[in-house]
């Protein structure tokens, strides 16, 4: 398999990439920045490519004005998967309108020639806000006459965080948890179901909406954590990694199944859910459970009209233009 990290010699590109090039089943990478990236692509692919996998590591370096179906062509060209942890951070006072134009533009760029180079591959965003720059895409990449199974948004660090808080509480084993996290990928958006956890079961429930709550913060914690020089990048490329690891594996011919954000259609259009990823990218998805809890009842009837005006906003983005 042939993967292009695109972004990735930033914050969240550099560890991705390496664990990237640790997964038997990629054996090309491609790490994909601008010239003006503070470490150059270049240098963060030769240190990868020391480590001792049976992975090829490549670099290419574009020019900041540079549009990549221009420039992009040998990156992207084979590629199974593209991984876009790029686009620019929300500053304080931004408004989020003038955030979503910034970063859908830095999508729009790459996942257009994604369109032309790799049409077959699956491309996975992790470009904020992940609401609405999915949709977005996805909706350029449907009006190009392209599969809207082969564009996701990357929401497992939210799983992998409600996880981890779960193992933290009850001393269950990690292997033997495993929490779906549904609606979108943004404070309130973000559902996780410990209903649907058995691990969970020993949690008295009055503690329930101060764990709900605890993964909905928890990247503002590590942006304070951090003293704002810096924002969620590690654990983010681990979650990357782990989604990468369900889409090659179904590409590849085996089933495997990992939360994510698509096209489900329905009251939002756009939800993240449980998906099974296939030969052609997402393969299946599981609808909502019967037995959700009340509190997880009430959190979804309100998170639905937020997720929707953010998914709107994509969709209006894309409704404007065209690859």
């Amino acid at each position: 398999m042939k993967v292009c990290v695109v972004g990735g010699a930033g914050g969240i590109g550099q560890p991705l990439c390496m664990l990237l090039a640790m997964d038997p089943q990629v054996t090309e990478l491609c790490v994909y920045d601008l010239t003006i990236s503070a470490v150059p692509a270049e240098g963060v692919a030769a240190d990868i490519s020391h480590i001792n996998s049976k992975c090829r590591v490549t670099s290419c370096a574009v020019d900041k004005d540079a549009k990549a179906v221009d420039v992009a062509e040998a990156a992207l060209t084979n590629c199974n998967l593209v991984l876009v942890p790029a686009g620019m951070p929300r500053k304080p006072g931004q408004d989020r309108k003038d955030l979503l134009d910034i970063n859908c533009k830095i999508a729009f760029n790459i996942v257009q020639a994604c369109a032309k180079f790799c049409p077959e591959a699956v491309v996975a965003l992790i470009v904020n806000p992940v609401n609405s720059v999915v949709p977005a895409m996805c909706e350029l990449w449907i009006k190009a006459g392209l599969s809207e199974k082969k564009i996701v948004g990357v929401t497992s660090l939210d799983c992998v965080r409600a996880e981890k808080f779960i193992h933290e509480l009850t001393g269950a084993p990690l292997n033997a948890v495993n929490v779906p996290v549904v609606g979108g990928h943004a404070g309130t958006t973000i559902l996780p179901l410990f209903s649907q956890c058995p691990a969970a079961m020993s949690i008295a429930a009055e503690q329930i909406p101060e764990l709900d709550k605890k993964v909905q913060d928890a990247g503002t914690a590590v942006v304070a954590a951090k003293n704002g020089k810096g924002s969620a990048t590690l654990s983010m490329a681990y979650a990357g990694a782990r989604l990468a690891k369900a889409v090659l594996s179904g590409l590849s011919g085996i089933p495997a199944k990992e939360c994510a954000y698509i096209k489900t259609g329905g009251e939002t259009a756009y939800f993240a859910t449980v998906v099974e990823f296939g030969k052609d990218g997402v393969n299946s998805w599981e609808e909502l459970p019967t037995n959700l809890s009340d509190h997880e009842k009430g959190r979804l009837e309100t998170l639905r009209p937020v997720l929707k005006e953010e998914v709107d906003a994509g969709i209006d983005f894309a409704a404007g233009t065209q690859f």
